[in-house]
């Protein structure tokens, strides 16, 4: 059993893998850990009362998946072969991984503004995920940027937390569907700021945290200050798929299309776990609920393979 990523999904497949006797071999590719190594509290998985690191989270995952006999290289795949199986994948080494099955939990990357003061007061206040993060603003003046459905339905979200959420687009008009924008629209706890792009994240305080947004209308160029504890950036993720493309059906966002209700992919004994084909959810929690899932289809895929044969050699 092949599995790249090593996100909660990849590690979930490689415990339950392990476990079912498949000898998954783990790639951990360009970020080891995945998205969880650059969150600081989580206060959402279960299992844990009191507040943990996403780093430490990813660690013990990584142990437990040892522990039960997985075999992780550290490795970027750069190119793969699914024509035929054993499936095979390359390495920038040259080195080449075979395997029976292949589960692909390569995830998604949150996209980013690209600002200096951005990427400086991450986990001070800059968050990609107001599901993850929107708890630790209760009563907090907040602020999204964006404008379609992630930022949308993040505005709505964090109202649950904060009766000041401040939704700030460069446009003029929401690209999110109508049955959202009427929801926003009529939400007394939301203001929309329109034809504004963020140009600085302020950090203050001791321990700094965010306390303003520079602003800068995109009609007129004037600058402005809004005064935010919170800032969050919905403006879209890149699913890790480029490696696919040509190999697996994907779809119009650029995810990987499975079998609904499974983690099957349109190539048989290939199977896909994680935000690489979860675009509506995006938790560690039911990344690993899937990575269990892909684990289950290989093993139940590789049953039905070898029952097959033997009828075969029995004829």
């Amino acid at each position: 059993m092949l599995i790249l990523g090593s996100g909660p999904a990849g590690l979930t497949a490689a415990i339950y893998g392990a476990r079912a006797g498949m000898e998954p071999i783990l790639v951990q590719g360009i970020q080891p850990g995945g998205q969880l190594m650059t969150t600081t509290d989580v206060e959402n998985y279960p299992g844990f009362a009191d507040v943990i690191q996403g780093p430490w989270l990813m660690e013990q995952m990584q142990k437990q998946a040892e522990h039960v006999g997985t075999k992780l290289m550290w490795d970027t795949i750069v190119d793969v072969d699914l024509t035929s199986r054993p499936f095979r994948m390359t390495g920038d080494g040259g080195d080449v991984y075979e395997g029976d099955v292949l589960v692909i939990a390569t995830g998604a990357q949150a996209k980013w503004l690209g600002l200096d003061s951005e990427e400086a007061m991450k986990g001070k206040g800059v968050s990609a995920c107001a599901t993850c993060d929107g708890f630790f603003y209760r009563g907090k003046k907040v602020a999204v940027i964006g404008g379609g459905n992630t930022a949308v339905e993040e505005a709505l979200y964090l109202t649950n937390h904060s009766d000041n959420v401040t939704l700030i687009h460069r446009r003029d008009e929401l690209r999110a569907e109508r049955i959202l924008q009427e929801r926003l629209m009529k939400h007394e706890s939301i203001n929309v700021l329109w034809n504004k792009q963020v140009e600085r994240f302020v950090g203050g305080g001791n321990p700094e945290g965010l306390v303003a947004l520079e602003l800068k209308d995109t009609v007129t160029g004037e600058i402005s200050t809004l005064d935010v504890e919170g800032g969050f950036v919905a403006i879209g993720h890149h699913p890790a798929t480029e490696l696919f493309r040509g190999h697996l059906a994907l779809d119009d966002d650029g995810y990987i299309q499975v079998e609904t209700g499974t983690t099957r992919t349109s190539v048989p004994g290939v199977f896909a776990c994680g935000d690489v084909m979860d675009k509506t959810y995006r938790q560690a929690v039911t990344a690993a609920g899937t990575g269990c899932m892909a684990a289950l289809d290989a093993e139940r895929f590789l049953a039905e393979v070898e029952f097959e044969g033997v009828a075969e050699a029995a004829e």
